[in-house]
C-alpha cells in the first residue's frame, strides 16, 4: 500500500475530525489514541506526532471548535464601522450560531457533556476577550460610552453572560433579549 502524504495542517484537522467522531459514537472514556489511528487507517505514531495526548488532541478540538464559532461571532462584533449599540443589539443572531448538524456540537451538546460543554464555554470567552476589548476601546475613544476600567468591563461583559446562556428555562429569544437589555443598561447607550 501506498504511503498517503498529506499536508501537517490538513492531517491534523483530519485527526482532529475523526477524533470527534469516535469521541461521539463510543465516548471520550472510551475511544483511544490507538482507534482513532485504526479509524484513519495509519500508524498510532502519526497521531502522537500532532497530539502528544488522548487529552492534548481533545483539548485541541474544543479549541478548534471554539474558534470556529468565535470566528462567525467576529463578523459582527468585530466591526469598527459599527456603533457598540449596534452590535449590542445584534447579539440575538450569535446567540443561536451553534447548529446542531455537525459532531463537534453533538460531542459539546450531548445528554453527558455538561463538563465539555462548560470546557467550550470558557473557550469561547477566553477566545472573545480581545475582540471586545477592542471593541468597547473603540466605543469609549469615539464618545459613545464613558468607562474608566475597560479591562473589568470586557471581562464581565464576556464572562457575566454564562449564566444567562446557561439558563435552561428561558427560550433563546428571551436571552438574547436579556443579555441585549442588560449591556445597554451597563454601558449607559
Amino acid at each position: 500500500m501506498a504511503r498517503i502524504t498529506k499536508e501537517p495542517s490538513e492531517r491534523k484537522q483530519e485527526i482532529l475530525d475523526t477524533a470527534i467522531k469516535l469521541f461521539y459514537e463510543n465516548g471520550y472514556e472510551k475511544t483511544s489514541i490507538t482507534d482513532i489511528a485504526k479509524h484513519m487507517n495509519v500508524a498510532q505514531g502519526l497521531c502522537y506526532r500532532y497530539f502528544p495526548s488522548k487529552e492534548n488532541l481533545f483539548d485541541s478540538a474544543i479549541d478548534y471548535y471554539a474558534q470556529t464559532l468565535v470566528d462567525k461571532m467576529s463578523t459582527i462584533i468585530d466591526n469598527a464601522d459599527k456603533t457598540l449599540k449596534q452590535i449590542i443589539e445584534e447579539v440575538p443572531i450569535f446567540i443561536d450560531i451553534e447548529t446542531d448538524d455537525n459532531l463537534y456540537y453533538k460531542v459539546c451538546h450531548g445528554e453527558k457533556s455538561k463538563k465539555i460543554h462548560d470546557q467550550l464555554s470558557l473557550k469561547i470567552c477566553e477566545k472573545l476577550i480581545p475582540i471586545v476589548k477592542k471593541q468597547l476601546e473603540l466605543a469609549n475613544s469615539r464618545g459613545e460610552i464613558n468607562i474608566p476600567d475597560i479591562d473589568t468591563t470586557t471581562y464581565f461583559c464576556i464572562y457575566g453572560q454564562q449564566g444567562i446562556l446557561l439558563r435552561k428555562d428561558i427560550s433563546n429569544n428571551e436571552k438574547a433579549e436579556k443579555i441585549c437589555s442588560f449591556l445597554s443598561y451597563l454601558m449607559n447607550i
